[in-house]
């Protein structure tokens, strides 16, 4: 079997193209280039790898044991080269560069674009790439330069800011309210429409006290993404967790405040090798004091004190360091 060397990685790139998109035609559009091209790179592999790679199928191609062994490898590479091409930019323009921020669906699209604009409009030589997800992005690989999330981070390669800590609750439209009444009793909320997940119910939510199991059985609007879920109660479909500012900005109404909450902390990490990279501190910087201020008009009082700490790194505050 002819061996494989590192001047093959333009073929193992189409294979992780056809691997995230499912398709040769999808592949090439990703990459850039003919659909036959994609094709002849399958082919290459798999003459140099002596196995398939990909099965042909009704449904499409089906990756095979070996293709499906090879991603997380494929990943790490993409992940890392990706990264390069962000610093290498970066060196190049010292006044500017790239940088890749990852961010749950909610927080990437009701809360950061303005804090984005502010930041665009002071440093209009920084690109800024914003990935959606509510899985957690692996920094440490450079997924992301910098990542925003609800949950403490534990590695110990990361620097993190607590912005302060985003209370969430039962929220209502007021339309919905109007024609189904307000529930006075968490027994209430079962003659209600709730709005919730599908597939996939986080456990920080299973684990709200509403008076009975909360099973996807529990809710008559169910969607996975945040999203969704936040239209539908805009809409008043029905009565679902929002965040607090989320749910003040929109004129939603909350219910059995004093009995069903939630607060998860907010934090703004970045791997600590770029806290000296003045484009990645600028916006660090950025998004911290801003998610700082908006949580602090949302009625925060954790976030005023928070926006006043230093970014450190993670171990001080693993190890039990006031956050």
């Amino acid at each position: 079997m002819p061996s494989i060397t590192a001047a093959d990685w333009d073929l193992f790139q189409s294979l992780h193209a056809v691997l995230e998109t499912g398709s040769l035609s999808a592949a090439a559009r990703v990459r850039g280039v003919a659909q036959p091209t994609i094709g002849r790179h399958i082919e290459s592999l798999e003459q140099r790898l002596g196995s398939p790679l990909f099965l042909r199928s009704p449904r499409g191609l089906q990756p095979t044991e070996l293709a499906l062994e090879l991603r997380p490898r494929l990943e790490d590479m993409a992940a890392a080269a990706a990264a390069a091409m962000r610093d290498v930019a970066g060196a190049a323009a010292q006044s500017g560069g790239t940088v890749r921020i990852t961010a749950s669906e909610m927080v990437g699209c009701e809360i950061l674009p303005p804090i984005l604009a502010t930041f665009h409009a002071a440093h209009p030589a920084i690109e800024v790439e914003l990935t959606l997800s509510n899985e957690q992005a692996d920094l440490s690989r450079r997924d992301a330069d910098i990542a925003l999330r609800m949950t403490r981070p534990t590695q110990n390669t990361l620097v993190g800011r607590r912005v302060g800590v985003v209370q969430m609750g039962l929220y209502a439209a007021p339309a919905y309210l109007a024609r189904c009444g307000t529930p006075a009793r968490v027994e209430d909320l079962e003659d209600h429409a709730m709005i919730g997940f599908d597939r996939k119910t986080p456990s920080r939510v299973r684990d709200v006290d509403i008076g009975r199991p909360i099973t996807r059985d529990v809710f008559s609007f169910r969607s996975d993404s945040d999203i969704a879920q936040l239209a539908a109660l805009r809409a008043g479909l029905g009565v679902g967790m929002c965040p607090r500012p989320l749910g003040r900005r929109d004129g939603l109404v909350r219910i059995l405040s004093e009995r069903v909450s939630l607060e998860l902390e907010m934090w703004v990490c970045m791997p600590e090798g770029l806290r000296t990279t003045r484009r990645m501190r600028l916006l660090f910087d950025h998004l911290a004091d801003g998610l700082s201020r908006d949580l602090r008009e949302a009625g925060d009082p954790d976030a005023e004190r928070a926006a006043a700490e230093p970014a450190t790194a993670l171990p001080a505050f693993v190890k039990g360091a006031e956050a």
